[in-house]
């Protein structure tokens, strides 16, 4: 298989060329700039946040016109994109312009008031177009609670609020100084880790898809596993693990893996429906796959204050659990319908893959080895994505001087300039390519910070804390199950990023203060919840990309995601029920709860599949039930009973298929 690369963004009537030319380039001088900023000379906050906001900006209204992607935007389109696309570079500058004179006033000017106001405004739209209307609507809303009161703009508004919610309201004024003359609005910690690490971890990703890095990968998974029973649906496991943190999306990962995966799943037997479930739960996995885990990662740390490298450590073993659940699912599948894997002469061997594509796994190694060297996340990026610029640049140089004279072509001027040229072309497209797969994240953090500046002037974290403790009755369960319905719900129209920030500040102080879930697990349990809305009906947005490559129903295809997901719920309580998976202690322990979550997993594998080495009976699937469950509660006692009966239910179904297996062969 070869890697045709990126196919670069074609001219329409709704986007003319020029105006692609000009994304393009604003694209280069955002990448650029953040590039300055993440490896060369540290650019402060309020300097880099507005800018970076700025350009993104500019970029939305470029790339999303008023009138829609199909139709060109005429007279009156420009008449209103072009103030819009002025406002986001006033919105980018004002501050790093303005900044000695606002960081000494004592009371806000009103012309800095009246730039908050229309920043605000300009951000929502943006958000509206790039990310879509329920991040406009939940900022919108946050905004009007905060004037709700007896002191706010809309007084009447909090007659309406309940009485846990009411507050005393705050000025448009107050309202508009929040959001944008400080570090807890617009410019807060969500768009100040979306404008480091979070883009140049994009841009890392942009580099390695331009070069061919995943093609590397689904090729190098294929040769690993094509030749076992279901080997397309495993070689989706794998090549989404490694897919998964380099797309940043489980929508972008079922795109670019499944176009490969899913026709090849559905000619070894597997059905469409499954198909496209088995690439749905495998994307989203990538988003959970350390060292990048999209964002979560970065804003986790900045949230909690602990170092990026001790929660990517912490994530690996998790992360290993649902893929190793995925993963075992799929096999039983196959086993179950008598799958074959693909014959070797359709396969590469590893040693070839490996020989063609050694080169991308050095940025990798580099990251991970800068990383424990105790790098920044932002400067680890920057030598990543010089280390793909070197490594792509390199293997490209010794093609030309050494494999290709070696197949008979002649080394020439004009053929080296022309190899300039390809490397050079495809450098500024990752550029431009990391700017744009960037914009909806930015934005997506952007409204984000509205809605934590609004928690944070109003005290709304404390009053949904207390909502939450009085709907669960003080019962941690019932909190858990409350906080999975909520993350579903916001993942209806919020990407995971924002979805996690948001339902981190709501529900992170209650889960950590009222309920005793230490800090650390709780962001990691709101992070995988956030996960949700990519694999659990009716939402299921993965599900559904995976649906039209199959071309099966869509809510069919969503509950096999649903079903192939089933880690993304099982991790997590396990880690709050057993936290030494991911607080440590000692070593017999920490080995006792890795086994127990690993035959817990298998437990509820077979239990679903009613399947393991051979059929279950219906009385063993009834044992299994209480004994998987058992292997989850937090006591030794329970745990050891539960371990007991999982060992021998399984024992019995091992000696149940040597004994089907022996009288077949008679």
């Amino acid at each position: 298989m070869t890697d045709a690369g990126p196919q670069p963004i074609r001219a329409t009537a709704a986007q003319p060329r020029f105006i692609l030319r000009i994304v393009a380039a604003v694209g280069i001088a955002m990448s650029l700039f953040q590039l300055y900023g993440a490896g060369i000379q540290p650019i402060g906050l309020f300097y880099l946040r507005p800018i970076h906001l700025g350009f993104i900006l500019v970029l939305c209204f470029l790339m999303f016109p008023v009138t829609g992607l199909h139709r060109p935007r005429g007279v009156v389109g420009w008449l209103i994109d072009g103030p819009l696309i002025a406002c986001g570079l006033l919105a980018g500058l004002w501050v790093p312009i303005n900044i000695d004179t606002i960081a000494t006033a004592i009371v806000p000017r009103q012309i800095d008031v009246t730039i908050g106001i229309v920043t605000t405004l300009v951000v929502l739209e943006a958000a509206r177009r790039a990310v879509g209307p329920v991040m406009t609507l939940i900022g919108a809303v946050a905004l009007l609670y905060a004037m709700a009161g007896q002191r706010g703009a809309l007084p009447w508004l909090g007659e309406w609020l309940p009485g846990i919610l009411a507050h005393r309201g705050y000025s448009i004024d107050r309202l508009s100084s929040q959001m944008t003359l400080g570090a807890e609005g617009i410019f807060g910690l969500p768009l100040g880790v979306a404008a480091t690490f979070v883009f140049v971890f994009v841009l890392f990703g942009a580099f390695l898809e331009v070069t061919g890095a995943g093609r590397f990968f689904i090729d190098l998974a294929y040769a690993a596993t094509g030749r076992q029973r279901g080997g397309p649906a495993k070689a989706a496991v794998i090549a989404s693990a490694g897919m998964g943190s380099i797309s940043g999306s489980a929508i972008a990962n079922v795109v670019t893996t499944g176009a490969f995966t899913i026709p090849l799943m559905k000619r070894l037997g597997y059905r469409p429906a499954q198909a496209g479930g088995v690439e749905a739960a495998a994307s989203t996995g990538g988003q959970i796959m350390p060292p990048l885990m999209g964002a979560g990662a970065f804003l986790m740390s900045e949230f909690t204050q602990i170092p990026y490298l001790q929660i990517v450590l912490v994530s690996i073993f998790p992360a290993f659990l649902y893929f190793g659940a995925v993963y075992l699912l799929v096999h039983i599948a196959a086993v179950k319908q008598g799958m074959r894997g693909l014959p070797a002469s359709e396969l590469m061997r590893v040693r070839e893959v490996l020989a063609g594509g050694w080169h991308f796994l050095v940025p990798l190694i580099a990251l991970v080895g800068l990383l424990i060297s105790g790098y920044s996340p932002l400067r680890v990026g920057f030598y990543a994505i010089v280390a793909v610029i070197a490594a792509a640049g390199g293997k490209a140089l010794w093609d030309f001087l050494v494999t290709r004279p070696r197949a008979g072509e002649a080394v020439s001027l004009p053929g080296f300039l022309a190899l300039l040229q390809s490397g050079l072309r495809l450098f500024l497209q990752a550029l431009e390519l990391g700017a744009r797969n960037a914009v909806a994240v930015s934005l997506a953090c952007a409204v984000a910070g509205i809605i934590v500046g609004v928690v944070g002037l109003t005290g709304l974290g404390l009053k949904f804390s207390a909502m939450m403790i009085a709907f669960s009755g003080g019962n941690l369960l019932l909190a858990l199950l409350l906080v999975a319905i909520a993350s579903l719900i916001l993942g209806m129209g919020l990407p995971v990023t924002a979805a996690y920030i948001v339902l981190v500040i709501l529900v992170g102080p209650a889960l950590s203060e009222e309920f005793g879930v230490p800090l650390l697990i709780a962001h990691l349990l709101v992070f995988w919840y956030s996960q949700d809305s990519n694999v659990t009906p009716p939402v299921a947005l993965a599900g559904f990309a995976g649906a039209a490559i199959a071309g099966s129903k869509p809510m069919a295809t969503a509950f096999q995601a649903w079903k192939f997901a089933k880690g993304l719920y099982l991790v997590p309580l396990f880690m709050v029920y057993n936290e030494v998976i991911i607080l440590g202690g000692p070593l017999p322990l920490v080995l006792w709860g890795g086994l127990v979550a690993m035959l817990a997993l298998i437990a509820f594998a077979a239990l679903l599949e009613g399947y393991l080495f051979a059929p279950l009976a219906a009385w063993q699937r009834l044992a299994l039930a209480p004994a998987a469950v058992a292997l989850f509660w937090p006591d030794l006692t329970v745990e050891l009973v539960g371990a007991a009966v999982t060992l021998a239910v399984l024992t019995l179904n091992a000696l149940a298929a040597r004994q089907l297996k022996e009288s077949g062969a008679s």
